[in-house]
């Protein structure tokens, strides 16, 4: 009788062993899962700091996991933002302001790349065949752009600054970058703005550069924005790809041969270019001033493109940079 006492009160102090362990184990703090954030990127030389990043694990190093989606064009980089399929993206303040002209729906955090004296970010380039080759000349010559964009902004900004009143300038709509190039290499277009490196795959190819954006870094220049939504319910994963971005362009920037490799596995840059061409010098942490937000919507609400202003302090922040 002593013996069965002790074998149940055994079998009790087990059962609630075990129990007290189910207990504590269901009150422990579970790991975090590593967020995820979703970046569309079309094939643009703005990009080589993510993709650096990515490459040297820059991204797992500040604990947030980041999905690349590459973009053929920016139609397609936005129909996945709408559709909320992508977190973020490389574009421009224009293209901010369009999502938010109703409510916030984006929010830039950080300049992508930025115009220096020495890595202009756009060009104005005449036709070899066109005898264009100062500035000047372009007064009321058709000049092709993708209108509506940051192409169209830059170009009238450019010639704006050399004195250009707006009947002298004169644009013409050519939406595809490679159609502006085999117009201008064959003399049926007079002139078009293109980006780099496109721009000096053009000039190699013999077209003329007659201004560009190198002395007016405050025009040419890209964003990287993030749905309102993802910054509001993951702003730790922001700021930790903020963290490992910035620590990537660093290191592009110091030593920009190491990541040359990039540029050819992502197709940034077209294969003639690729043993000559020269990364730029990227920007470190910051973003568009109100100065440039303004002079860019000014610039839209002129051409009618936004209905009414946009508001900056909702548009823009700088509380997740490094």
């Amino acid at each position: 009788m002593h013996q069965r006492l002790k074998m149940i009160k055994l079998k009790a102090w087990i059962v609630f062993a075990l129990a007290a362990g189910l207990l504590l184990q269901s009150c422990a703090p579970k790991p975090t899962e590593t967020p995820i954030l979703k970046i569309a990127l079309l094939p643009v030389i703005d990009a080589v700091p993510i993709y650096a990043a990515q490459q040297e694990g820059l991204f797992e190093k500040h604990g947030v996991q980041v999905e690349i989606i590459p973009v053929g064009a920016a139609p397609e980089r936005e129909q996945l933002i709408s559709a909320n399929q992508a977190d973020g993206e490389i574009n421009e303040t224009a293209s901010v302001m369009l999502f938010n002209r109703e409510s916030t729906q984006l929010q830039i955090v950080r300049y992508a790349l930025r115009p220096t004296a020495d890595s202009p970010h756009f060009y104005i380039l005449t036709s070899a065949k066109s005898g264009i080759t100062k500035v000047d000349q372009l007064k009321g010559v058709e000049i092709g752009v993708s209108q509506g964009t940051v192409i169209e902004y830059v170009t009238d900004r450019l010639l704006e600054s050399q004195g250009f009143t707006a009947d002298e300038i004169k644009v013409l709509a050519v939406p595809k970058i490679s159609d502006r190039m085999n117009l201008l290499a064959s003399g049926e277009l007079s002139a078009g703005t293109m980006p780099d490196p496109l721009a000096s795959l053009a000039m190699q190819q013999g077209s003329v550069n007659v201004i560009d954006d190198s002395k007016y870094p405050q025009y040419g220049y890209s964003v990287i924005s993030f749905r309102k939504a993802v910054i509001d319910a993951n702003p730790e994963a922001i700021k930790a790809f903020l963290a490992a971005l910035e620590e990537a362009t660093q290191q592009v920037n110091a030593d920009p041969a190491k990541f040359a490799n990039i540029m050819s596995e992502q197709k940034l840059v077209p294969a003639p270019l690729l043993t000559s061409y020269r990364l730029p010098t990227y920007p470190t942490a910051g973003v568009p001033t109100l100065d440039e937000w303004n002079d860019t919507m000014q610039w839209m609400l002129d051409k009618q493109l936004l209905p009414a202003k946009v508001d900056y302090s909702t548009s823009v922040t700088d509380q997740f940079l490094p």
